[in-house]
């Protein structure tokens, strides 16, 4: 197993999240020794989402408007339909995710997660996949986009759904191992 204790990571959610998507990552990041912390705008519980129907309800560790992104190493994005679309109308929680973009850290996100992605203005030129039907947007950002199991840009990994999930874990412990990655100084920054 990847160790990595003394990481920091940050799951940022939003009501809506697709259970597997935040609960296996989640697990498998304190399994290796990470501390990770349910960042979302609500205050004490996000509730997820499971294929058709709400699901378990997960307290939130640190509520957006007290979280700093330099605290953390790096960002798990997990997918379903309502949690990205919800996030991505955000400013603090676009400008949550564009910080570790901007510094190189680690950025998991999987099925709609890279949906708040689009919203930071960084992805043009980044390779990543999705579910299907954010494709079409991805490409509108400016991403290359394949339809691989998961796919990593210099630290950013993303996959496609949670049947997708065993290799999207094993990537994203690996990046997050690795740690910071070098910027190309290709992306724009914005205020």
């Amino acid at each position: 197993m990847t160790q990595l204790n003394g990481k920091k990571v940050a799951v940022l959610t939003e009501n809506g999240f697709e259970e597997v998507e935040l609960t296996q990552p989640l697990e498998a990041l304190r399994a290796a020794g990470a501390e990770a912390h349910i960042v979302s705008p609500q205050k004490d519980k996000v509730k997820a989402w499971d294929k058709d129907h709400w699901s378990i309800e997960l307290p939130v560790d640190k509520v957006l408007d007290d979280a700093n992104p330099e605290d953390y190493d790096a960002l798990l994005l997990p997918g379903g339909v309502l949690n990205p679309d919800t996030l991505r109308t955000n400013k603090k929680a676009v400008d949550f995710a564009r910080h570790f973009l901007e510094y190189g850290k680690p950025v998991a996100a999987i099925c709609h997660g890279p949906q708040l992605l689009i919203e930071t203005g960084m992805i043009a030129t980044r390779t990543l996949t999705s579910y299907p039907s954010v494709r079409t947007d991805l490409e509108n950002a400016g991403a290359l986009w394949q339809d691989k199991e998961v796919v990593t840009d210099n630290g950013l990994v993303t996959s496609r759904s949670p049947e997708d999930l065993d290799a999207f874990i094993k990537k994203m412990l690996e990046e997050i191992r690795e740690g910071k990655h070098a910027t190309t100084g290709q992306y724009t920054k914005h205020d």
